[in-house]
Formats: structure tokens, sequence, C-alpha cells
């Protein structure tokens, strides 16, 4: 095993040196605060912690923070490898700027929501094991964003052949992994699953409503409803649910209604796009397009080259003017050529007896 560490190494590095300056700094303090946890207990300092983020305590900044912190060699590479996968397959469409503001609104979100369902258990058991025992920490919940802006993105990329799994179940599969191993008491508390279910959420909430792209703002498409993360037998179920909490957010103006836009000056016919359908959205069938013109054109190239119109009116000219110059031709009969021929012999002989002279003036 230590034979492939070296060769490892060099791949992880190099993947590194690829990415961006936002990718690089994200891992330097992850590093840096996995670093520092053999010293400080840095998920108390750093991590959520149900108590102390509300009032009179109110520790806002662990809510920028908890994202970053490990304490665990493993926690430590797969946040390092969520954050470079999404720097390689997320930042390419999306931008540095847009990869950061997709990572702090994730984190942020998550950090309010699972502190906000601590204190609501707390409510209901008065049990302070929820507002003090339980520190919210790591990769999970930018884990949870991730996955949805890839199933927004690259959905029916297949990861597993046998069986077949397509990326777009990827969010409910690692949700369904998470319950799992907590109903298993591999998980010691249930902090990474509500970590994981709510940054999957923010970041469904973020892309289908908020993300600024070129074409307005979000994605309406039919395939990232909210009903599209469950299997297909209770997709009616869950949207018509999701319908009534939009439409109820739409009336509290805390989302937008969807609109449809008809685009009539297209040369086609009437074309309809939703506001939130993001060209970055559609990349697979461009590509699919693309490649589908490609052999078009070079089929059209194999193809003979049509002649073309100074061709054809030459030819037409040629066609023209050709009978005439034969018919004339025809109508020299033999004797016609004869006295021609009689008369040119004739004029060579007078032009070689008669010469010319100079006449003598007289005086």
């Amino acid at each position: 095993m230590n034979r492939y560490l070296p060769v490892a190494q060099q791949h992880f590095l190099g993947a590194l040196a690829s990415t961006s300056v936002v990718v690089k700094l994200i891992s330097a303090v992850v590093l840096l605060l996995y670093l520092l946890s053999w010293a400080f207990d840095t998920p108390y300092a750093l991590g959520v912690t149900p108590g102390y983020l509300f009032p009179p305590n109110f520790w806002v900044w662990t809510l920028l923070t908890h994202g970053v912190v490990e304490e665990h060699v493993w926690g430590l590479a797969a946040n390092v490898g969520t954050v470079m996968a999404c720097g390689r397959l997320l930042e390419p469409l999306w931008g540095a700027l847009e990869l950061l503001i997709f990572f702090a609104f994730v984190n942020v979100s998550a950090g309010l929501l699972v502190g906000l369902s601590y204190l609501l258990t707390y409510a209901a058991t008065f049990d302070l094991n929820f507002l003090f025992a339980v520190r919210v920490y790591g990769f999970a919940s930018f884990l949870g964003g991730v996955l949805v802006a890839l199933k927004q993105t690259m959905g029916d990329t297949t990861v597993l052949r046998v069986p077949q799994v397509r990326l777009k179940a990827a969010p409910a599969l690692v949700l369904l992994l998470l319950a799992v191993l907590r109903l298993s008491g591999l998980l010691k508390d249930a902090a990474p699953l509500a970590a994981y279910t709510y940054g999957s959420l923010a970041g469904w909430v973020y892309l289908r409503f908020y993300q600024r792209h070129s074409r307005g703002r979000g994605d309406m498409s039919d395939h990232f409803a909210f009903a599209s993360f469950f299997p297909e037998a209770v997709q009616p179920v869950v949207g018509l649910l999701a319908g009534l909490v939009h439409t109820a957010l739409v009336k509290i103006k805390v989302c937008r209604k969807m609109v449809k836009r008809y685009d009539v000056g297209a040369p086609s016919s009437i074309t309809i796009s939703l506001p939130g359908t993001d060209p970055q959205d559609a990349e697979r069938r461009r590509q699919l397009a693309l490649k589908a013109l490609n052999e078009r054109l070079k089929r059209v190239e194999d193809q003979s080259a049509w002649p073309s119109m100074d061709d054809e009116e030459e030819d037409e000219v040629r066609t023209e003017t050709q009978p005439l110059v034969s018919e004339r031709d025809v109508t020299l009969t033999p004797a016609s050529g004869a006295s021609a021929s009689s008369q040119n012999s004739t004029a060579g002989q007078e032009s070689s007896i008669i010469s010319f002279e100079d006449a003598s003036s007289r005086s």
C-alpha cells in the first residue's frame, strides 16, 4: 500500500493545483482547523451548539464556521474531497464567486435550521442535552447541497452500472444511508443526518428560486421539482403538498410565482421557456445537439459540390452558340470552298505579279 501513496498524493496535489482560489482557500481552512483540533476543542468553539446559537449567547459566527470544522481524518478527507469535486464539476459552470455564495448559503441555512429544530425538540421534551450537548459541524450539510446541484446539472450521469444508479438518485440514497447508520447506532447522534437533510433542502431552495444566471433567476423546470427527489410512486402526493406549500410561500412573498414566457419572435413555432431555465442545466443536451450537427455537416461535405450559377450560365451559352457555328460550317459546299480557294490563289498571284514603284515626279 505504501507503493500507491506517493501516486495518490501526486494526483491529489495535481487536482488541487488546477482548482480556483476559492477551492484552495476552503481546503486550506479545513486542513488548518483539523490541525488545531489536536490542541483545542474546535467543535465547541466553531461548531453550532443550539443553546449558544440563540440569545443570550448568540454565537452567530458558528453558522459560517461549522462547515469547515473536522476532528477526524476521514472527515477531513471527505470534506476536502467534496469541495474539490464541487470545484471540478460545478465551478466551471457557475464561477468562483457563485460557488462561494452557494457554500455560504447552504452552511448558514443548514446551521440555522438544525439549531431551530433542536430548540423545538427541547421545547417539547425539556431535555437540556438537545441544547448544550449537541455539536453540529462537518461536511454533511455542504455535501447535501452539492449532490442536489449535481442532480440539477448532470442528473442523467450513471454512477453505478450494476445495479444501474444515476446521479439524480444520489441525494435520496445518501439520506437513506445516514438514516440506516443512525438507526443502527453507528452515528452517536442525529446531528449529521439533520445537517445533511437541511443542507440538501437549502441547496434546492437556492437553486430553485434564488440563483442568478444569464436567463433570470432560479430553475423552475419539472425535472428539478421537489417531488423529483422521491420515488415515482409517491411523487404525485409529494407534488401536491409541495404545491400547497409553494402557494402559501408565494402569498407571504417568500417565493416568487412561476411565470411562463412566450417567444413569439422565434423563427419556428412559438417556444415556451421558464424563467429559471439555465443554459448550464441543458449542457448535456447541447453537447448532443452539437454532435448531431457536426455529423450532418460532415455528411454534406462528403457529397459532391453543387454547380455554381456561373457554370450553369456558361453551359447554356455554349449550348446556344454551338449549333449556329455548325450550321454555317455545314452550308459551305465543296464548290464554294473551291471558289474561295481559287480566289485566294488568284489574289496571291496578282500580288506577286503587280509591283508598286514610286512614280517619277514631273517637273
